[in-house]
């Protein structure tokens, strides 16, 4: 369950603008948001909402037009290579496709390895490297004595995304942003990675912010919901709250347009 005496990240007037002149797009717009210790927090939106500029701007992977990034309740400073090593040691993403997550040119041994350097624990004799890389393969259900020296591409989709999911478990940040995990995985697979997710979240205590177009999903998982449309947070609040009893039209929509199977399917919004 969410602390909510201790918000780890949060969001002052956040806006991002691509373009100059009169061909701009306004992607984020003025959004203000908590996070807080240990939640589960899903940002829902469709396509083109907003939602996946705004992760990549929590990340530092995008520099806000706008606004400021509060982490640990101080303004986030990443303008040299060396803080920004520092704020990614805390925070940590899966991206949607597994296929594009990785260098093609480093070895599952690299990957792992990086992960140890930036912990700081680079100088590790290698038996030791190897215990915690095993350990951490274990967690996710692979066997690292099975993957040494194979490339990423070897993998099935749902195995590469599961080593996704051991890197964190050997830096163990304090938030992870995941972004569609499961989208191009099979429903099996996709049920094993949410469960190791949040499993890791109630071993480590890690803040965890899903960005999804599946509003069943948020609901499922979520102890908090934003609902984002057109660059704004348009509704937010407890997963029962915003699912159960949706109050803006848009989030109403989203939840009508959630195929059911003893319903006839309306396509007339589509």
């Amino acid at each position: 369950m969410p602390d909510e005496n201790k918000i780890c990240l949060s969001t002052v007037g956040l806006t991002k603008v691509f373009g100059f002149g009169r061909n701009t797009t306004l992607a984020v717009d003025h959004v203000d948001i908590d996070f807080y210790e240990s939640e589960v927090a899903s940002i829902v939106g469709e396509s083109g909402s907003g939602k996946t500029t705004l992760a990549k701007m929590l990340l530092g992977l995008l520099k806000p037009t706008e606004g400021e990034i509060y982490f640990q309740g101080t303004k986030r400073d990443i303008r040299t290579r060396k803080k920004k090593r520092e704020y990614w040691k805390n925070i940590q993403a899966i991206f949607q496709d597994p296929y594009a997550s990785y260098n093609i040119f480093n070895k599952i041994d690299s990957v792992l390895l990086d992960c140890i350097r930036l912990r700081g624990d680079g100088r590790l004799p290698k038996e030791e490297k190897v215990a915690l890389m095993t350990e951490a393969c274990s967690f996710v259900n692979l066997k690292f004595e099975e993957l040494t020296n194979k490339y990423p591409f070897e993998l099935s989709g749902g195995q590469m995304q599961r080593l996704m999911i051991a890197r964190i478990v050997l830096l163990k940040p304090r938030i992870l942003v995941a972004d569609e995990p499961t989208s191009m995985i099979d429903a099996c697979s996709r049920a094993t990675i949410l469960e190791m997710l949040l499993r890791l979240r109630d071993e480590i205590g890690m803040t965890i912010i899903f960005i999804t177009h599946d509003i069943g999903l948020a609901f499922f998982i979520s102890d908090n919901v934003y609902i984002m449309q057109q660059g704004k947070v348009v509704e937010h609040g407890t997963a029962d709250d915003v699912i159960l009893d949706p109050q803006v039209p848009y989030t109403q929509r989203l939840i009508s347009d959630v195929p059911k199977i003893h319903e006839e399917w309306d396509l007339s919004t589509v």
